[in-house]
């Protein structure tokens, strides 16, 4: 008899050990057993008021349609709050995978630790989150990119020229690593005299713009840490003499590149990150390893 108790315990403790494994950690790898056709996806936009969003969004479609799996978009209106609201309904509506890009990286964690907790894979898009697993991150290597438009402002104007820099949204991950990688250049190369956010906005980039030119007359170049920004500037800016290199490669911008009135932009490639975020959600599906991070080459475009 009391063979068989201490055997019952050791079977109860071994039980219980099991129950306390992460349900996504025991199945992170192993090969979904419904039919792709089935499959329904959860995209979480953080503001599709953006073109380069849209294109993101774009690129997720195409790929779903060649794929033959379901997908279901909500988008945040660059609101953290109602993202998480938007997640928290996709998680309802039984979603398998998530993909994400965040609003604000702090702000939205919550949301994916909710989702680790349902066994539901999350991607993350452009932005990191900062607490909560995520299978893999899809992103251009913002650093880079950030180093990329203040080694151009040396290159054209020259060491030690004033500059200015517009700032995304605060929290937002793409916000530090560009204004990372811009500074890593720029503190040792160039006299940045103004950094002020505008929130990745165009209206907010022409207005933050005009006052930083009333502030600082004799600024030679913008750095703003998106296009929309960029060519709020370049409004702002009208016929004066300053260079504004933007950060996303969008369409408008490309079209003001080529019109000579951007100066430049460090271009991302939006639809094939939306794509590559499909093609990873397959790859789980199949049961295959994914890699954490997936850096999106990044290209600059510059008036000739």
């Amino acid at each position: 008899m009391k063979k068989i108790f201490i055997c019952l315990i050791a079977v109860l403790l071994f039980l219980t050990g099991c129950s306390l494994e992460s349900p996504l950690e025991n199945n992170s790898n192993s090969k979904s057993d419904k039919k792709k056709s089935d499959i329904v996806i959860g995209v979480s936009i953080s503001t599709l008021n953006n073109p380069f969003f849209v294109k993101i969004k774009q690129g997720i479609e195409d790929e779903a349609k060649r794929q033959g799996v379901k997908v279901k978009f909500a988008d945040a209106q660059d609101d953290a709050a109602k993202q998480a609201n938007d997640i928290d309904d996709l998680i309802q509506q039984n979603v398998d995978y998530l993909i994400v890009n965040p609003t604000d990286s702090d702000a939205i964690s919550g949301s994916i630790q909710i989702a680790n907790d349902q066994n539901i894979p999350v991607i993350t898009l452009d932005r990191e989150v900062s607490k909560g697993k995520v299978a893999s991150f899809i992103a251009s290597d913002n650093v880079k990119g950030g180093e990329m438009g203040a080694q151009l402002i040396v290159d054209e104007i020259g060491k030690d020229a004033k500059v200015a820099e517009l700032e995304g949204i605060p929290g937002a991950s793409a916000t530090r690593e560009r204004g990372k990688g811009f500074h890593n250049i720029a503190d040792k190369s160039l006299d940045v005299v103004s950094k002020q956010s505008a929130k990745f906005n165009r209206t907010e980039g022409l207005n933050v713009t005009q006052n930083i030119i009333q502030a600082h007359p004799d600024i030679k170049a913008v750095f703003a840490q998106n296009d929309e920004m960029a060519l709020g500037a370049v409004e702002a800016i009208g016929n004066k003499d300053i260079k504004v290199i933007g950060f996303d490669g969008n369409e408008d911008a490309l079209k003001s590149v080529d019109n000579k009135k951007l100066f430049a932009t460090v271009a991302q490639q939006p639809s094939l990150m939306g794509e590559e975020s499909i093609k990873t959600v397959m790859k789980l599906y199949d049961g295959k390893k994914v890699a954490k991070k997936h850096k999106i080459p990044l290209k600059m475009k510059q008036q000739k």
